[in-house]
């Protein structure tokens, strides 16, 4: 992944995902924010938390923008349940062996209405389908794939079914990068209006798609004050007329 984003579509499309998750991640408040994998990206550069970790599923060199770095298993990650209130995952889960698990494990780390912002490749795209189209290829004994050879591509809806079974409300999604599947600067230049056609007129069709989910906890309730005292039934003598003695009052407690 590294080598590829240094190629032209590569940097077309690491432009645009910084530039998505510097939207996303921009008004989400709170103390600790956690990003896993890609640190060829900082998708946290413009979130405000104090708390930034960078995890890391293998050796790589560490960046200076996220601070500090962590050289996990994603599947086992060294931070206690609802501890974390962002968790971005730029790519971290089509390039993992085990991307449900690593979801429900960021499900666990996230506090109640924390959040997680995810990025995948889109296989329902041009890129997509030439992709696959490579790979029929080399069984062929001819081609190159124009993706990086690493993983499963995770389709958008069935993203969004593991998320809804892990108590995740999806807030928000978009696609992007919906110029072809080109490798040179020039062509891709020549295409740069099909972005804007491909927004408006087929918007599920991008090379990649990003989504923002809200972890939802079922049944919680805030509890009031401990120091708010309910009120007290009066116990002062109460005067009531009796019914068989007109003029007779008797007094009773109440």
């Amino acid at each position: 992944m590294q080598q590829w984003f240094e190629t032209p579509p590569g940097r077309y499309l690491l432009a645009w995902e910084r530039a998505a998750f510097d939207r996303a991640v921009a008004d989400i408040f709170g103390y600790h924010a956690l990003q896993l994998g890609l640190p060829e990206l900082d998708a946290l550069a413009a979130n405000r938390m104090p708390h930034k970790w960078l995890a890391l599923g293998a050796p790589h060199e560490k960046p200076d923008a996220v601070q500090p770095a962590l050289l996990t298993d994603f599947t086992a990650l060294p931070f206690e349940e609802n501890s974390i209130d962002l968790v971005v995952l730029p790519h971290s889960l089509e390039l993992n062996l085990d991307p449900h698990t690593t979801l429900r494990e960021v499900e666990r780390v996230l506090v109640p209405e924390g959040k997680v912002v995810v990025c995948c490749m889109n296989p329902a795209s041009l890129w997509g389908l030439r992709q696959r189209r490579a790979h029929l290829y080399r069984r062929l004994g001819f081609g190159e794939l124009f993706l990086p050879d690493a993983g499963e591509f995770i389709g958008y809806r069935r993203l969004r079914d593991w998320l809804r079974l892990l108590s995740f409300e999806v807030e928000a999604s978009s696609f992007g990068c919906y110029r072809p599947a080109l490798a040179s600067d020039k062509w891709l230049e020549r295409f740069d209006w099909m972005d804007a056609v491909g927004e408006r007129s087929w918007p599920i069709f991008g090379a990649v798609y990003f989504i923002v989910a809200v972890k939802r906890v079922r049944g919680a309730r805030l509890i009031g004050p401990s120091w708010k005292v309910s009120k007290q039934l009066a116990s002062a003598p109460v005067p009531i007329a009796n019914r068989s003695h007109p003029g007779r009052r008797d007094v009773i407690p109440r």
